[in-house]
């Protein structure tokens, strides 16, 4: 069994994959070429974002973000220690300090409750994580924000896109979003790529060029800039499975709420979903006390299971220095969680046999039937 079945998702979209890597190898404009505006475009339609900026990640999107913002040495931006390090990493890298906040203990996504404590005049941004593919309360977050001279905020999308927040599509609840086309997430390339969204035409116009190394046109250089761009090949991929993306939006719905109710039944703990916001599942999370016990126990059956994430980045070593309240919330998820098999292509019956396969695990009574 694979944690998530990329060869099975390639079977059911060959031909239009191949179709399109084809096209590019024929045409032969590897970079910046028509699949990349295409891409652009289309996820704009997507979004209702007024502006896409394809990126080389989505640690590149949140860098070029943060540059077009102009977050400088001694800046501050307060985000969440629960959450993959490049959301920390690229404030660093730009001499800013990551304010760390903790997060709520039901759904591990910033706690906005405790933003606004943490807002200092060197505050030039708040960038919460859409953890496991479901949006923060960005409503709560965006309030707080305005209140304090309009912070830009930033939504590290990286596992929520296709997820919406009431009705509206992550990517597009903020000043800026950003996602990550790394082939794991919902909507994955086969190497790395990420893209930026924006209704702002001036933060637009400043991704576009820090992605091109700060060129407002070939040779002209207006401001620093990186080698930022996704190539034309991870372009045309994603566009061939944007052919198949709503379907398997569907299936990761139906798939995340059959391990609930699979779940729910023997009272094991999980991440939760709010009613006001859709989750992608990008990862299906519960919550175990003796992980180590039951990882080993999948494993031996075949099952994989990851762990996201095992320390909060306030106790990294490269992040010690940072700033920021008290997390307890963050540390005890960070010994508790544990990731199950998920995607579109997951079968019923093995999605039976993992969850039989946990709670058995865990000492609950009681075996499911499977449904075929």
């Amino acid at each position: 069994m694979q944690f998530i079945d990329l060869k099975k998702q390639y079977q059911a979209l060959r031909d239009p994959i191949n179709e399109r890597i084809q096209a590019v190898l024929e045409h032969g404009q590897y970079i910046m070429g028509p699949e990349v505006r295409e891409l652009e475009s289309r996820l704009e339609a997507y979004t209702g974002a007024k502006h896409c900026v394809t990126a080389a990640s989505g640690t590149e999107a949140l860098l070029i973000s943060l540059m077009a913002l102009g977050i400088k040495p001694g800046d501050e931006v307060i985000t969440t220690p629960f959450t993959f390090v490049a959301t920390a990493e690229v404030i660093v890298l730009l001499g800013a300090t990551p304010v760390f906040v903790d997060v709520e203990p039901d759904t591990g996504n910033m706690d906005a409750s405790l933003v606004e404590a943490l807002i200092t005049p060197r505050t030039r941004a708040i960038m919460p994580v859409s953890l496991y593919g479901q949006p923060a309360d960005m409503d709560a977050i965006n309030a707080i924000a305005s209140r304090h001279g309009n912070i830009p905020v930033i939504e590290d999308a990286a596992q929520s896109f296709g997820a919406t927040y009431k009705g509206c599509k992550s990517c597009n609840l903020s000043t800026i979003g950003c996602t990550s086309f790394f082939p794991s997430k919902p909507l994955g390339c086969y190497g790395d790529g990420g893209a930026i969204f924006t209704n702002d035409d001036a933060l637009a116009q400043a991704c576009r060029e820090i992605r091109v190394h700060g060129q407002s046109k070939r040779y002209v250089h207006t401001r620093i800039g990186v080698g930022g761009r996704m190539d034309t090949l991870q372009c045309a991929i994603v566009l061939a499975k944007l052919e198949r993306f709503d379907w398997e939006i569907k299936q990761r719905l139906a798939i995340g709420q059959r391990y609930n109710e699979l779940f729910d039944q023997r009272g094991l703990r999980r991440i939760a979903q709010r009613a006001d916001r859709s989750s992608v599942f990008a990862q299906y999370t519960v919550l175990v006390d003796d992980r180590e016990a039951l990882q080993a126990r999948l494993q031996g059956a075949g099952i994989p299971t990851a762990v996201h994430y095992p320390v909060p980045l306030n106790e990294q070593p490269a992040y010690h220095h940072c700033k920021g309240a008290l997390t307890p919330v963050a540390g005890s998820l960070a010994k508790q969680v544990m990731s199950l098999p998920m995607g579109a292509d997951l079968d019923a019956a093995d999605q039976v046999a993992i969850a039989t396969l946990v709670v058995l695990g865990l000492g609950l009574h009681g075996q499911y039937r499977s449904r075929r």
